[in-house]
């Protein structure tokens, strides 16, 4: 009796590998990899599309990877979506019998404008005139009170600089370094989609 069941156990088995390989020769996949101009890579959401009929979806892991199995050979396209970035579509991908198109990291999703948070501002001397060129450095507050750099750059000739950031709430240190021991910085609270504006004032130079 347990020599039966045994060989009907492993009937079972076999059966179902069968079935397994036979989908693996019989379908196909697609592979690929999404950058971001602004934050990170994951939950990206991926549908993919046989003309206008929804197939599957799948979401992309924190290296903006994703793979998709067990696709019918065909023609298909990708649509890709997450919060606070553009909408990004790929059409006309073959997808052939035993194999796994791999599309790269060609797809980069921008900021879309309509749901982003800016974050403007302007340097002065201690006159009250515009500094151009100087350095000035975003860092993002961490829940232990540490910060974490993120960005930087220069200011224009007008003395203006803008970041450009995902509308998750946060909060950001704006900070411009200084001759004087400690940088001249302020803190802004992102709370959404806006425009934060802030002002740097440089001290007046110590006279002699």
């Amino acid at each position: 009796m347990r020599f039966k069941k045994a060989l009907l156990l492993l009937a079972i088995i076999v059966s179902s590998l069968g079935v397994s390989l036979a989908q693996v020769k019989t379908t196909g996949g697609i592979k690929g990899k999404v950058r971001v101009e602004v934050g990170t890579p994951s939950g990206i959401t991926v549908v993919i599309r046989q003309g206008e009929k929804e197939i599957s979806q799948v979401t992309t892991d924190k290296n903006g990877e994703f793979q998709i199995s067990r696709l019918s050979p065909g023609i298909y396209g990708l649509t890709f979506r997450k919060p606070g970035l553009s909408i990004g579509a790929i059409e006309n991908i073959e997808v052939k019998a035993g194999k796994v198109r791999s599309l790269g990291d060609r797809l980069v999703l921008t900021i879309d404008d309509g749901s982003i948070a800016f974050i403007r501002g302007s340097v002065f001397n201690g006159d009250g005139r515009s500094v151009p060129n100087a350095k000035v450095e975003l860092s993002r507050l961490l829940d232990d009170g540490t910060t974490k750099k993120i960005d930087g750059r220069l200011t224009t000739e007008t003395g203006s600089f803008v970041f450009r950031l995902s509308p998750e709430p946060a909060k950001y240190r704006v900070s411009i370094k200084t001759d004087a021991a400690e940088p001249v910085s302020k803190d802004v609270e992102v709370e959404g989609a806006a425009v934060y504006r802030v002002a740097l004032s440089l001290p007046a130079p110590q006279k002699p």
